[in-house]
């Protein structure tokens, strides 16, 4: 992009345009993950969505690439594209509630913990993921999961409506009786279909939560798997754990001697009777003592932010995801060997609980196709310092490469890293894949947002 060019986007657009020349431009190109180095012609910071409709209309009309930053929690940086155009959403963080409606909108900008600080000021929330600096629209179009799933559904289960710029500049609002076509393909569809500021979620009373953690030597992962696995489906839909393996962090609430030892592990979020949170619990000593249990109340907005000072930006990350119906026997000898083998103190691996709530959804009913899942598991190497970069690649790849075999196919697409291709992607949306093609060619026919995991536009 020349420098002409450049100028007139600024003055075309209110937000403020930075290019490579400008002393913020290095600080405006990072995002979550370090092992991203992009380096886009302009990063637009939108204002609103006047903005957005004014920079996606400029973007096509100048035949530039696109690309779209929400929260910049994009594992395979798909937020950025070398030297094309990345809108970037975050100044745009507003979030309004409704306590009457138990309604909250916020703006396509806005982060987890914008939502949850806002809503959790009133005794609600909705489901989200378990990271509070994550962008509420990129989770929210793949789907989301997290600690209410089993109780309250998906994040996109709870979207009433969502304001959206489209690929020609045009502003709609999709919802149930407007534009339901859409509607139906952003709930899980990712941002092939437009780009969304603002979005409209149903909450549901949420307040004090309990809390828990239970860890376990790595070396009796095969043990409190195959005990996990029995119990987290059939548990009254109050009861959420993810499976975890990973090495112990120093600091509270773990003893020291715990620090830095591998283990396996479950987080627990109790939104039942919190007088009976010790023994609902109870049952962490049926696979065997565990090596540390610790379980409270707590605020369920300090819950969503519990992780956050232990994996900031800025650090190297590579991640890959499955979907999973079971866990057979032959898959709990992969996780040993893996939690053995964890290269780095950060580096994990979570099973989430998908069932529940989840399950009562029609299997049609949006356009996340794997309504029979139970797991979604994300193989993730973590690490500050690049020379560990292609380490905890390989243990990332290998990892769920492994376990493949006993998954469903696919994966949840915010947890799809750099370069699974095409097939994956089919894989990923099944039969629904054809469907969203069709709303794809009817919403953005020529391919306009493809700086995602990408659903080609049917052919007319």
């Amino acid at each position: 992009m020349d420098s002409a060019t450049l100028e007139d986007m600024r003055t075309t657009l209110r937000g403020p345009v930075t290019g490579p020349r400008d002393a913020e431009y290095d600080e405006a190109r990072k995002i979550y993950n370090a092992m991203i180095d992009k380096h886009p012609a302009a990063i637009v910071r939108c204002a609103d969505a006047a903005d957005v409709m004014a920079a996606v209309s400029y973007v096509r009309d100048h035949g530039l690439e696109l690309a779209v930053r929400g929260g910049g929690h994009s594992g395979p940086g798909l937020c950025l594209v070398d030297d094309g155009v990345t809108i970037d959403l975050s100044p745009m963080r507003g979030v309004r509630v409704d306590p009457a409606a138990r309604t909250a909108q916020a703006d396509g900008g806005a982060h987890l913990g914008d939502l949850d600080h806002a809503t959790h000021a009133f005794g609600l929330a909705t489901p989200t993921g378990i990271i509070s600096m994550t962008g509420v629209g990129g989770l929210t179009l793949g789907g989301g999961h997290g600690y209410l799933t089993r109780k309250y559904g998906l994040t996109a289960d709870n979207l009433i409506s969502a304001d959206v710029v489209l690929a020609d500049g045009s502003y709609v609002t999709a919802s149930a009786d407007e534009h339901p076509d859409l509607f139906w393909a952003m709930r899980g569809g990712g941002g092939n279909f437009g780009i969304a500021t603002s979005l409209t979620y149903r909450l549901h009373p949420v307040d004090t939560v309990g809390v828990g953690v239970t860890v376990w030597p790595v070396g009796h992962t095969r043990e409190v798997l195959a005990w996990y696995r029995g119990f987290l489906p059939q548990a009254p839909e109050d009861v959420y754990g993810f499976f975890a393996i990973f090495v112990v962090p120093p600091g509270p609430p773990f003893p020291e001697e715990l620090h830095g030892q591998k283990v396996c592990g479950v987080v627990w979020c109790h939104t039942g009777d919190p007088d009976r949170l010790d023994e609902t619990l109870s049952v962490v000593n049926e696979p065997g003592p565990p090596a540390f249990h610790f379980a409270t109340p707590m605020p369920y907005v300090a819950l969503q932010s519990m992780f956050d000072e232990l994996i900031p930006t800025g650090y190297q990350w590579y991640w890959r995801g499955d979907f999973f119906d079971h866990i057979p026997d032959a898959a709990l000898d992969v996780h040993l060997k893996y939690g053995e083998n964890n290269p780095t103190q950060l580096s994990l691996m979570h099973l989430y609980p998908i069932d529940g709530a989840a399950h009562r959804m029609g299997p049609d009913d949006t356009a996340w196709s794997y309504r029979d899942a139970v797991w979604s598991g994300v193989f993730a190497g973590v690490d500050p310092d690049p020379a560990n970069a292609e380490a905890i690649r390989q243990w990332c790849v290998g990892y769920q490469e492994e376990l493949h075999p006993y998954s469903m196919g696919g994966s949840y697409v915010n947890f799809m890293g750099a370069g699974e291709g095409q097939e994956r992607v089919r894989a990923t949306y099944r039969d629904h894949y054809d469907r969203l093609a069709r709303v794809k060619r009817t919403y953005d026919p020529d391919n306009l947002f493809h700086a995602n995991q990408n659903i080609e536009p049917a052919r007319a």
